[in-house]
């Protein structure tokens, strides 16, 4: 299991690093930016290369990120002119701040568009590649005292529709409700050839998963069958698995930001926050279930990085692009200090936050 573990953690946070940082270092280079180090991960370097720009690509020994330094990085915020004096003319012109307004934002974007990307393509492969598992949406075992048999849920339904959404499987009904608890749904279904509405309210319940994990999300009790005959496999076309992909990418960014705002609004325990520990611990337990698994897991946390960086916090990617807007509405820059002082805000934000996630994880683990 260790080894699953650490090399299952090491695939996806290296894969989902590299294209960040990549999109990064596309963009810069396209537009004229002299870059020193393209690294994946922190402190000493294991091995690199230089190529024949001069930017040196390394593997460090701290696999918890990565980076892309300019020319002109003397600081890890990337601001300030200061770091300017001492480059020639010629270097300048090919430095990050010496850039407009525009090449600088659209530099520092591509690193989480770069995730959503990568997101999309891995997902539109498994779609199409590898297909879906697909059931139909039928209600096999209605358990008793749920909240479907006090709706009227009966054996042999089929849902049709929830919320005017059509539903084509009972993995994407069994979505829906899992990301409803509490929330009153309304289920067309059909039976005996004609059509019932019923208004459903999924009850937020913990469970525990085939891996240990415990998880909240809504449950209204439907069983559907466990038969083999009652699966089928799905290959889908690129264009139709494109489709898919940017839906799929799409779930995972509303469903992030509606945890968000459930654990801001009370509704929700920010317990369910994880860090490395927890990432690590999943993706051991995810490589051991095969490498679509895998490769699954990896489209879902490089939507979660994409996300995550677009957060209007210093230090994040948002947190720059938070900086240019407020400089295009000016018709200047914020002041050095002022930019010194909202990063050293970011900072401790970030490692706060790492903290709290490190403490759910090592809670989770029962290491505390």
């Amino acid at each position: 299991m260790i080894f699953y573990t650490v090399a299952g953690f090491l695939f996806v946070l290296t894969i989902v690093v590299f294209f960040h940082e990549l999109g990064h270092f596309l963009v810069a280079r396209w537009c004229g930016v002299a870059i020193r180090t393209f690294s994946i991960g922190f402190g000493p370097e294991i091995m690199g290369f230089n190529d024949r720009y001069g930017t040196r690509w390394r593997l460090s020994w701290i696999p918890l990120g990565g980076y892309v330094k300019f020319i002109d990085d003397d600081n890890p915020a990337s601001a300030g002119h200061k770091s300017l004096e001492h480059l020639s003319p010629e270097e300048r012109e090919q430095s990050f701040q010496g850039k407009s307004l525009a090449t600088r934002a659209a530099v520092v974007a591509a690193g989480p568009l770069a995730n959503f990307v990568l997101a999309i393509v891995i997902f539109t492969a498994i779609f199409t590649v590898f297909g879906e598992r697909i059931t139909a949406a039928k209600v096999d075992i209605v358990n008793p005292g749920s909240a479907a048999e006090r709706a009227g849920f009966l054996p042999g339904d089929q849902v049709i529709s929830i919320d005017g959404q059509a539903i084509e499987s009972f993995g994407e009904m069994q979505r829906i409700v899992g990301t409803s608890p509490d929330q009153p749904l309304h289920f067309v279904v059909g039976r005996n050839g004609k059509t019932v509405d019923i208004t459903a309210t999924p009850e937020r319940k913990e469970i525990t998963d085939h891996f240990g994990n415990t998880i909240r999300l809504g449950l209204l009790g439907i069983q559907r069958s466990a038969s083999p005959d009652d699966w089928t496999l799905k290959r889908h076309d690129p264009l139709t698995a494109f489709g898919m992909a940017v839906k799929e990418s799409y779930f995972v960014i509303s469903r992030s930001l509606g945890y968000l705002y459930d654990v801001a609004t009370g509704r929700e325990s920010a317990d369910q926050l994880g860090g490395p520990i927890r990432i690590a611990q999943i993706s051991g337990q995810v490589a051991s279930a095969g490498f679509v698994a895998l490769l699954n897991l990896a489209a879902v946390i490089s939507v979660s990085i994409g996300l995550l960086n677009l957060f209007p916090i210093p230090m994040l990617d948002g947190g720059h692009l938070l900086f240019y807007s407020i400089e295009a509405i000016r018709g200047r820059p914020l002041s050095e200090n002022t930019q010194e002082i909202g990063f050293r805000i970011g900072l401790a934000f970030v490692l706060m936050l790492m903290i709290f996630a490190t403490w759910n994880d090592l809670i989770h683990l029962k290491f505390l």
